[in-house]
């Protein structure tokens, strides 16, 4: 690439580039990077987030430097959401590769299945799959007809609508890579898409054009229609019955309140919840088992709670982006997470906090 606004002095003084860097960074006076950004800047090549943006194009190359990307992997895979840096998915899967671990993918029309096996520990193999079923769940689309359904704010179709099976893959690779070689990210462990990006079939970050200037699209999975009976839009009896204790209950019964399902429906999910471990009682109103969870589960709940954002503070998340990178993964928030999910949350920040240290 030539970078015709640099001054000819400039052009002459600057290095090679060097396997491994960003274009070897470290070799280059603050004076010639920041005379490189800035003509790199003018070209409409860029992601428009890093265009006409020199001092970000600047941060991207040193972080890319740190990760022995080239500058044009770095500014193509290297996206910045909500002030954090995220990776494409292809991006990590390439990374995990090249540490020497080993990756397989059986990808389908309704399903992905990644396999990772570490280079270190060949005997243990971390699976993650990602169906339909799961994307509807953390309501990124809806399934109509069998088909996935998902448009944005000028009801135009998303990339969950029109490449599934590439979502689906990138969103299972993302997932495993997390799981099995956090170390790998460097930080950066999430892709766009999961911390609310619009993305491209490539998992690019999508932008569009408003008054000239480029706007980040936001996605807006469309409600289903107002049931024309008085069921709930959602199986909350099902739920209920797959509830592990009286606590999962509740919060069943609290969503199909919140839903304005019909009192008997409220009533059948409370006597559900009445034979679920952790009931405190069997033969009150429905609105006692709203009240089923002992005292242990909501300290245990608390707790689990309290860990998670201490965790968030050591990769510097406020709450409230730890609540937001929550939700974007498990597509609830906190309020609704169990024990689990939680603790879940806080190794996968711990984890990342001991790979960027």
């Amino acid at each position: 690439m030539t970078v015709s606004t640099l001054p000819a002095r400039a052009q002459q003084s600057a290095p090679a580039p060097m396997p491994g860097g960003a274009l070897s960074l470290g070799r280059m006076s603050p004076q010639e990077a920041w005379q490189f950004c800035q003509g790199l800047a003018g070209t409409p090549l860029l992601p428009d987030v890093y265009r006409n943006n020199p001092a970000s194009v600047l941060w991207a190359m040193e972080y890319g430097r740190a990760l022995g990307l080239d500058v044009v992997t770095t500014i193509t895979t290297i996206h910045v959401i909500k002030g954090k840096p995220t990776q494409s998915a292809d991006l990590m899967l390439s990374r995990a590769r090249e540490a020497g671990h080993k990756v397989r993918i059986t990808s389908e029309r309704d399903r992905c299945i990644v396999r990772i096996v570490r280079r270190d520990d060949p005997d243990d193999e971390n699976v993650t799959e990602w169906t339909l079923d799961d994307a509807v769940t953390a309501r990124l689309c809806e399934l109509r007809d069998g088909r996935p359904y998902a448009r944005d704010q000028k009801n135009q179709p998303t990339s969950w609508e029109k490449y599934p099976r590439a979502m689906l893959r990138a969103r299972a690779i993302a997932e495993c890579v997390r799981a099995a070689c956090p170390e790998v990210l460097h930080g950066a462990i999430y892709t766009p898409e999961e911390l609310g990006a619009v993305v491209d079939q490539d998992g690019n970050e999508v932008h569009v054009e408003r008054g000239g200037a480029p706007v980040r699209q936001q996605t807006t999975v469309a409600q289903p229609p107002a049931p024309e009976h008085d069921s709930p839009p959602r199986d909350f009896l099902t739920e209920a019955q797959q509830a592990s204790d009286a606590a999962a209950v509740r919060r069943v019964w609290e969503q199909a309140k919140a839903a304005d399902a019909p009192q008997h429906y409220l009533d059948q999910i409370a006597t559900i919840g009445r034979d679920k471990p952790g009931a405190r009682v069997t033969q009150q109103p429905a609105e006692a088992v709203v009240e089923a969870a002992t005292v242990e589960d909501e300290q245990e709940q608390a707790a689990a709670l309290t860990a998670m954002y201490d965790a968030a503070a050591e990769v510097d998340l406020s709450r409230a982006e730890a609540d937001e990178a929550f939700a974007a993964h498990y597509g609830h928030g906190v309020a609704e997470a169990t024990v689990a999910e939680l603790a879940e949350q806080r190794d996968d920040l711990l984890d990342a906090a001991g790979a960027a240290a």
